[in-house]
């Protein structure tokens, strides 16, 4: 099979290895479709091939476990992260920037009038506000300079061409807007809907690895091997993904802001409603049949974030830390929790990890610090280093009063405070935090009835 390039490909190579599934009963966009991700969550991902009242399937699944994103990229799932690792490196070195083309596949067909009504676009959990687009890459230009920014953000229906939109503190997008704002302007950009997860990646490298002045969609074109592709926008001054399965174009409004919300959000719990920022829509293309692509909250989330921000802080906290071996976000964490597995030369050295996460990436609340012979990905292994190796008068560090994530109910006004455990035995080992071992053997060898 060639080389996978847009969202139809890599649903054909996750079928090829067996990772996906299609529903064929008829299922409602509003609570229906996420009812039933949810019942299938962490498994195959899955096509709905007939969503009640419209035209066009819905996927969802593709990041709700490592091994599918793993056979769009030929990788072993373990080789993921560092695969990632490498692509948000090439921003430094040689990086491949976007080419422009004509006869975009993502604008062959064009809605006479902009109507997100006839977007099979689902209302996910039961408490959220409205119809939810949640994986949307979405592409703006820095009014001051330029430069293109790639970023996900939460878009919830309100009428046939209006959205609202979540733009958390600190994001660049957030910056472009406020700047565009205070001169009275609105800032365009486009929503690119089912695109290949290279994008994606791309649009979730954290800012500590991507900063302002840098344009994400180089990471893309590493993960690509060639080029990413963008095409020119019919109604507004920012390019589209060429390979999207549908654009959306339209503009950030200044100086309005209407009800957005509840939302089930990473953290598990409902954004409450608020007034927040709008989105005129101003033209929708697509692909010739196109598949419209969903993010189910929960694993995917975990994942989809999780792999890049893994990829990023294995090389910020190595770069400062002596000893580290892996980083892992926790499934049950809402990428709030951090597991780093390293072996520290030092005595003192893994508390200096746990800082340095928290420097690297804000919305973590919680590192554990375990040693090379623990599993980091088995939960009964962590808990073992935590109650035989963490002494609570010395091995917790509390950070009160620091920066986080506003999502997380626990955080108040974008402060709250943070915990790590350092659950490493002493240097040098001492002989009584050697763990058991047996022989290894092949249990197919053996008659076992």
């Amino acid at each position: 099979m060639t080389k996978p390039m847009d969202l139809k490909d890599c649903l054909q190579k996750m079928e090829a290895a067996g990772r996906l599934a299609h529903v064929k009963t008829p299922v409602d966009a509003k609570f229906e479709l996420a009812g039933v991700s949810q019942k299938l969550e962490g498994g195959r991902a899955l096509v709905f091939n007939h969503v009640k009242g419209y035209e066009y399937p819905v996927t969802t699944g593709m990041w709700w476990n490592r091994e599918n994103v793993a056979a769009i990229f030929d990788k072993p799932a373990d080789e993921l992260s560092s695969l990632f690792r490498d692509a948000v490196g090439s921003l430094y070195k040689n990086p491949t920037a976007p080419v422009v083309i004509g006869d975009a596949p993502a604008q062959a067909v064009t809605m006479d009038e902009p109507d997100l009504t006839k977007i099979p676009v689902p209302t996910h959990a039961l408490a959220d506000g409205g119809p939810y687009f949640t994986n949307c890459v979405v592409i703006a230009k820095d009014p001051d300079t330029g430069i293109r920014n790639t970023s996900v953000h939460r878009l919830m229906v309100t009428g046939k061409n209006r959205l609202g939109i979540l733009m958390d503190v600190g994001r660049h997008l957030r910056s472009y807007y406020e700047r565009a704002e205070a001169k009275g302007e609105p800032l365009d950009i486009t929503i690119n809907n089912g695109v290949h997860p290279a994008y994606f990646v791309a649009a979730t490298t954290p800012s500590s690895a991507a900063p302002i002045d840098i344009d994400e969609l180089a990471v893309a074109s590493y993960l690509l091997g060639e080029p990413a592709r963008l095409c020119k926008s019919r109604t507004v001054d920012v390019e589209g993904i060429a390979d999207a399965q549908m654009i959306i174009e339209g503009r950030i409004l200044p100086k309005v802001r209407e009800p957005e919300g509840p939302f089930g959000e990473v953290s598990g719990y409902y954004a409450k409603r608020e007034d927040r920022w709008v989105v005129d829509v101003t033209a929708i293309t697509m692909q010739e049949n196109p598949i419209i692509h969903m993010l189910h909250p929960g694993r995917e989330i975990m994942n989809s974030l999780g792999l890049g921000v893994e990829a990023n802080l294995l090389e910020k906290i190595g770069s400062q830390v002596k000893g580290l071996k892996n980083v892992y976000m926790t499934p049950g964490g809402n990428h709030y929790h951090m597991i780093l597995q390293m072996d520290p030369p030092n005595n003192g050295m893994a508390k200096n990890a746990i800082c340095a996460a928290f420097a690297a990436f804000s919305d973590l609340q919680m590192v554990t610090v375990v040693n090379s012979d623990i599993d980091f990905t088995n939960p009964n292994d962590v808990e073992m280093a935590m109650v035989t190796r963490m002494d609570p008068a010395k091995d917790i560090v509390v950070i009160p009063d620091a920066f986080g994530h506003e999502l997380n109910p626990v955080v108040k006004d974008n402060v709250g405070a943070k915990v790590g455990f350092d659950c490493t035995y002493p240097v040098p080992k001492p002989d009584n935090y050697n763990r058991m071992s047996f022989q290894d053997v092949n249990i197919d060898d053996y008659d076992i009835v």
